[in-house]
């Protein structure tokens, strides 16, 4: 998908020379990720996220430079979301499971700028520089882990030319980080749960130790019972879950959610037993995952509250409550809030 024929590589460009390419513009050098060095525009107006992961970094850092969403937000989004990006044209990704953007469709966008944020690897740093050549957009890669977090956003932010902005985000990132780890410093190992990560209808799709879409799970202190080969998403078997016996599970699907207690393959597991199964919340993006971004602050906030109800301090519907106001736009009323966190 990411080779251009002669023909197509001659239609777009027309395009670049009309639009005048990123890459010849005035601006400032930067390193990401990958250890490319890459030139990039002081204060770019145009851009382009090539997965879930840096839309909504993109999102929360600088909405108007936004030219389009990698999967528009369904309507039950809209309402946590800037009105502004709401009519945005879903463009499709760069990046992931399903990739499904050619470039002829991104240069038509006419980005100046493109961006990724999450696992870094010599795939992505491939895909990058490949893009980057074809298009002569320059593509930019910053680390999505948790311990990165903080130094990540402010690198985007720069990137952007928000400093002040990705400040105040970068900020709270490390303010509740660092209010995690007191709070798990009260808690023994043994007091910590086995928790599985229960994806789709049927709760089988997981994620294993050392996977970004599980990373939550381990950086909230407790321990991930799936034992997968590689660190992307498995699916397994309700068998396998009896034998891993987590105390706690975490679910990002709702009709999982509502039928689980009823479903006898799952009778017997202690987070069944003992109603220890919850529903992770997900506009306008999920908790846990889904994507792998900034969004995941909210979940850890949250789950901290799930897995340790007794040491977590503070009111929950109040601290979701700032994170919304101060990374989406939006403070949630009371009412709102107790539908999302299922009060």
């Amino acid at each position: 998908m990411m080779r251009l024929t002669r023909r197509a590589l001659a239609g777009v460009l027309s395009i670049l020379v009309a639009a005048g390419p990123a890459l010849a513009q005035e601006g400032k050098t930067v390193t990401d990720a990958g250890g490319r060095q890459v030139r990039v525009p002081v204060d770019p107006a145009r851009v382009f996220a090539a997965g879930p992961p840096a839309a909504t970094l993109l999102y929360t850092l600088k909405p108007q430079a936004m030219i389009g969403w990698v999967r528009a937000p369904k309507p039950a989004d809209l309402a946590w979301l800037r009105p502004e990006v709401a009519d945005l044209p879903e463009l499709g990704r760069l990046t992931g499971r399903g990739d499904t953007l050619n470039l002829e469709v991104l240069l038509a966008a006419g980005p100046d700028l493109i961006v990724d944020y999450g696992t870094v690897n010599a795939t992505y740093v491939d895909l990058a520089g490949r893009v980057q050549e074809q298009a002569g957009v320059p593509y930019v890669l910053i680390d999505g882990s948790f311990a990165q977090m903080p130094r990540s956003i402010r690198q985007m932010s720069d990137l952007l030319g928000v400093p002040a902005r990705g400040e105040a985000l970068a900020a709270y990132a490390e303010t509740t980080l660092a209010d995690l780890d007191a709070l798990l410093a009260e808690v023994p190992q043994a007091a910590r749960p086995r928790v599985y990560l229960a994806r789709g209808p049927e709760g089988v799709e997981t994620a294993g130790r050392g996977s970004i879409n599980a990373e939550i799970i381990e950086r909230v202190g407790a321990r991930n019972v799936v034992e997968t080969e590689g660190d992307g998403l498995a699916t397994v078997s309700p068998e396998q879950v009896q034998a891993w016996a987590p105390d706690v599970i975490v679910t990002i699907d709702r009709d999982f959610a509502a039928k689980v207690a009823q479903m006898p393959e799952w009778q017997g597991i202690p987070a069944v037993a003992n109603g220890r199964v919850h529903l992770a919340p997900a506009v306008p993006f999920g908790f846990i995952d889904a994507p792998p971004s900034v969004n995941r602050l909210a979940g850890l906030i949250w789950l901290s509250h799930k897995l340790y109800p007794q040491a977590a301090t503070g009111d929950l519907h109040a601290k979701i409550a700032e994170f919304y106001a101060l990374f989406y736009g939006r403070r949630p009323d009371d009412a709102a809030l107790a539908a999302l966190l299922g009060d």
